[in-house]
Order: C-alpha cells, then sequence, then structure tokens
C-alpha cells in the first residue's frame, strides 16, 4: 500500500472511489477541476509523487485533457507508473492510448458498473483489460465484483456493450412506465413485479435507489452519459444493422424527467 494514488475526477463516481481507497488505507488524493472539500484543484500538488493514476473523467476530451492538454499528469508526474483508465470510452481511442502515453507506464484499463450508489458503497463491478492482478487490491477496495476480460482494450468493449443493454433497458423501463400511468397501473407494484418477473433488469429492480432513474436527458447527466456510451459501441459495431442500437440511442435523448408517483417508496 505504498503507492501513491490518484483519482481524476472526484464526481459522482469518483468520490466515493477516492474515500473507499483512503478508508482501505491506501494513500490516495483526488483531483477535479472544480473546487471540492478534501480533494486537490492544483495539479501540480496533485501530481507530486504520483505513481498510479485512475481516471474517472467524462469522456475522451476530458481524458485528453487530464492526460495531454489542460493538466499534462504525463508531464508533470515523473513517478507516474500506472495509468488506469475507469471512465467509459470509445474502445478504439482506449486502444490509440498506448502509442500516445510513454512506454514505461503500464495501461490497464478498468471500467465500473453500479451507479453512485454502489461506488459509494464499494460495491462496483470492474471489467479489466491488460496486467489487472498487479491493482486487484485496489479494485477490491472500490468493488465487489471483478471480471478480467483479457488484453487492454478488452475491458473496456465489455463495458461499453454491458452500457447498450443499461441504456436499451433504460430506455425500455422508462416506457413501461410511461404507458403504466396512462393505464393507471401503479408505479411500485408494477416494478415490484418486474423484479420477479420475466422483465427483469437492472433499472426496474434499483429504481428507487439508482440516482438518475427518474432524470430527463441533458447533455451533463447521467441520462446523457448513457446516450455517449452507445455511440461508443455503434464506435466497435461490426458490419451489420444497427438501427436497433440506434434507435435506443434517441429513445434515450428523449427522456423526460419522471415525477416521482404518489406513495413511491
Amino acid at each position: 500500500m505504498s503507492d501513491v494514488i490518484g483519482v481524476a475526477g472526484c464526481g459522482r463516481m469518483g468520490m466515493g472511489m477516492l474515500k473507499n481507497l483512503q478508508q482501505a488505507g491506501f494513500e490516495a488524493r483526488g483531483f477535479d477541476v472544480r473546487p471540492l472539500p478534501g480533494v486537490h484543484n492544483d495539479i501540480w500538488s496533485f501530481a507530486d509523487g504520483l505513481q498510479t493514476l485512475l481516471t474517472v473523467v467524462r469522456d475522451t476530451n476530458e481524458t485528453d485533457a487530464i492526460l495531454f492538454n489542460d493538466q499534462k499528469v504525463i508531464s508533470c508526474a515523473p513517478n507516474l507508473t500506472k495509468i488506469i483508465i475507469c471512465s467509459t470510452l470509445s474502445p478504439r481511442y482506449v486502444k490509440d492510448l498506448r502509442d500516445r502515453v510513454p512506454k514505461h507506464i503500464t495501461l490497464i484499463d478498468a471500467p465500473m458498473s453500479g451507479a453512485q450508489v454502489r461506488a459509494d458503497a464499494g460495491t462496483l463491478t470492474f471489467m479489466t483489460g491488460g496486467p489487472a492482478k498487479d491493482i486487484a487490491p485496489l479494485l477490491h477496495a472500490m468493488g465487489q465484483e471483478i471480471h478480467d476480460m483479457g488484453a487492454y482494450g478488452a475491458g473496456m468493449t465489455a463495458k461499453v456493450l454491458n452500457n447498450l443493454l443499461a441504456a436499451s433497458n433504460t430506455a425500455m423501463t422508462r416506457l413501461v412506465l410511461d404507458w403504466a400511468d396512462t393505464a393507471g397501473v401503479d408505479e411500485d407494484q408494477l416494478l415490484q413485479l418486474i423484479h420477479t418477473a420475466s422483465g427483469q433488469n437492472w433499472l426496474a429492480s434499483g429504481f428507487n435507489e439508482i440516482e438518475f432513474a427518474r432524470d430527463g436527458f441533458a447533455p451533463g447527466n447521467t441520462i446523457g452519459i448513457l446516450a455517449k456510451d452507445v455511440a461508443s459501441a455503434l464506435d466497435i459495431a461490426p458490419d451489420s444493422d444497427t438501427a436497433l442500437p440506434v434507435a435506443v440511442q434517441t429513445a434515450i435523448r428523449g427522456l423526460q424527467p419522471r415525477r416521482k408517483a404518489s406513495g413511491a417508496s
């Protein structure tokens, strides 16, 4: 536990990950471009002595910013030996990072799933690509399930495919609930039924715990991130019909906020 570990991007997911690392006894610090309590806002103080970096930023632009452009961690952290990509990004972009990052720095992709409720609880699911055995103690401090998917980039490929399903479940669950409203079916009763029947899915089963379940689409929120994740999956689509994923993405972009039903828990 002697490595100095940094978590870049202390938002809904990153803050919980940072706190769980610290509670497990790791020497971990956070960075965010926003001023946040207990988190570095100055890249030089964050990078001082930094050896392992976890990136939990929003997208490829923010990943480029933290690594190469605005913050330039690679340039200002001479002790850096590992970069763990935890954001959900295009697998093509992630694989291309290998040619952009100095060879002495180990790259591991370890995107996670579970939303803020599981990031806070330290029960995330990680899917990894590359030499992830080297960071197993880190991941177990933040997660409950660790899936080694193979070579570098395989973890991200698995993640965007998983999130394509999550986006599909989100779009259809919200549509089903809207139809239930019109038909006069109680939301809680229907969700309880779905949880025990063939329509069971992650969003429906955790609808009252997942922080974004009732959100409408906005480019900066988690529903917006789901639309981005579908685009990342489409980036590796084979030469086949992509009409269904595109329809899911369109449905996600059309979501409006859902009011909490009267009497819902």
